[in-house]
């Protein structure tokens, strides 16, 4: 198993946080890395993302919702191919500070077989995280 993680403190409040990473239409407008998000937040639902790694190719996938907590937390898994190959469950993590500021912090599990042979990937994916989470921090800010 193997995790990439990017966090970053953000100057609003957790709704106004929550309110932007949930909507997924407008992701295509703000977000360097998520290029593409469209779904419904309902555990079991699956989405449809594409993900633009710097330094990499576009790739589209599809995956289904695990847990949706509101103004906290949102997480989904993705398979490529089938369960244990090369499966990556996602969150996007929400948490309030006492300046009424909030932590941003999303994460990824990579697990199954191919994660020993997976290269670049996982640089790739951390500089997206923090491509994403830069331009995540612009957004709510500039509309608070």
């Amino acid at each position: 198993m193997r995790t990439v993680e990017a966090s970053i403190d953000i100057a609003a409040p957790p709704e106004r946080v929550w309110a932007v990473i949930s909507d997924l239409n407008s992701f295509s407008g703000w977000n360097p890395f998520m290029t593409q998000a469209a779904g419904e937040l309902v555990v079991g639902a699956q989405l449809s993302i594409t993900i633009e790694p710097p330094g990499g190719k576009p790739m589209n996938f599809k995956p289904k919702i695990l847990e949706v907590e509101p103004n906290r937390r949102l997480r989904w898994i993705g398979r490529f191919l089938i369960r244990g190959l090369f499966d990556g469950e996602h969150v996007l993590q929400v948490e309030p500070l006492n300046s009424g500021h909030t932590r941003f912090t999303q994460y990824e599990r990579f697990s199954g077989v191919l994660t020993r042979v997976s290269g670049t990937l996982f640089s790739r994916t951390e500089a997206g995280f923090e491509a994403m989470n830069s331009a995540f921090k612009q957004r709510c800010e500039a509309s608070n």
